[in-house]
């Protein structure tokens, strides 16, 4: 008698009691949620004005979001990915026109009266001015993990405006088509890196851990106690600061020497995976001056980048649009 072996995904259907592998941006609520979030971690926060300056940023991300048009899916790419275990539209290969519609929303609502400060309407109308052609190639590189010194400032604003896009991209996925991917530290979705994990509270999804896009937004499972960029098991370590916020902290690796903050739901309902990241600056600080471990990834609104006029040197720093 022949058996049908039976795939992840038709295991746990059968399953009733399982939990959610996959959890898909709400496009309708997410920048809505993650702004008023912004706002409320910089109250008494040394980076209160940076933290104002991004809820602004992703205001104008939600006011965008509702009238974009994004072009069909590639359907026999997206089974070509399933079939081989692969991420279904990898970010700088899949750059959806749209985003710069999306852009050019957000820079009207960030040029108004509620916008952002004089200071910077300069480079609002900068980035107004570039050909959609030197656009897409700043936009191809930063998904590339690439920042030119003279991009510095324009880099929150284009990832930013591609966030909505490709967030708008895996709202429309069905969970269910997202495949297994190898390795699992990179998004199923997009290709691109988690900016932090997530232990959520409510539902099916309570009490579990998941990587956050940073592009895309999409969350995916990963078990706990296993770094999210090596996927090593060994030489797990927790960091926080002392007598601050315990509902984040620094997963470090001594396998691969990097770590990733965990964002804690069950200490804080209202902790949102990129905000926090963003507003906990100073962990990352003090990371950098007191321990050997360096950031995996980077958070979409403010970047560790090492500019190319620098690449000699190897110089890296943190970049503040705002002080563009």
């Amino acid at each position: 008698m022949q058996q049908r072996i039976l795939q992840p995904g038709e295991i746990e259907a059968l399953d009733k009691t399982s939990f959610p592998r996959i959890l898909l941006p709400q496009v309708g609520s997410l920048f809505t949620e993650r702004a008023a979030r912004l706002r409320q971690l910089s109250e008494g926060n040394p980076i209160a004005d940076y933290l104002q300056f991004a809820a602004k940023i992703v205001d104008a991300q939600h006011a965008a979001q509702a009238s974009v048009t994004l072009q069909p899916l590639d359907t026999s790419t997206m089974e070509r990915a399933q079939q081989f275990s692969m991420p279904l539209l990898p970010a700088a290969e899949h750059i959806d026109p749209a985003w710069h519609q999306v852009l050019d929303a957000m820079l009207d609502t960030l040029a108004g009266n509620e916008g952002l400060p004089e200071p910077l309407q300069p480079l609002i109308t900068s980035l107004r001015e570039l050909a959609k052609e030197e656009r897409d190639e700043i936009a191809t590189r930063l998904l590339q993990k690439e920042v030119a010194a003279r991009h510095i400032g324009m880099a929150p604003f284009i990832m930013a405006a591609l966030q909505v896009t490709y967030a708008q991209r895996a709202a429309a996925l069905n969970a269910a088509d997202v495949p297994y991917t190898d390795p699992a530290s990179i998004c199923p979705v997009c290709a691109s890196e988690p900016v932090a994990s997530v232990l959520r509270i409510g539902g099916k999804a309570n009490g579990h851990r998941y990587l956050h896009c940073g592009t895309c937004c999409t969350e995916w499972h990963m078990v706990r106690v296993k770094c999210s960029h090596c996927e090593s098991t060994k030489g797990i370590h927790y960091e926080t600061i002392e007598g601050g916020n315990d509902a984040i902290t620094a997963e470090t690796c001594d396998e691969c020497g990097t770590y990733r903050k965990i964002v804690n739901q069950e200490k804080d309902p209202m902790a949102e995976p990129l905000a926090d990241d963003l507003a906990s600056l100073m962990l990352d600080l003090l990371m950098s001056e007191n321990t050997k471990f360096k950031r995996s990834s980077a958070n979409p609104l403010l970047f560790v980048a090492v500019a190319e006029e620098q690449a000699e040197s190897q110089t890296q720093g943190l970049v503040d649009p705002a002080a563009q």
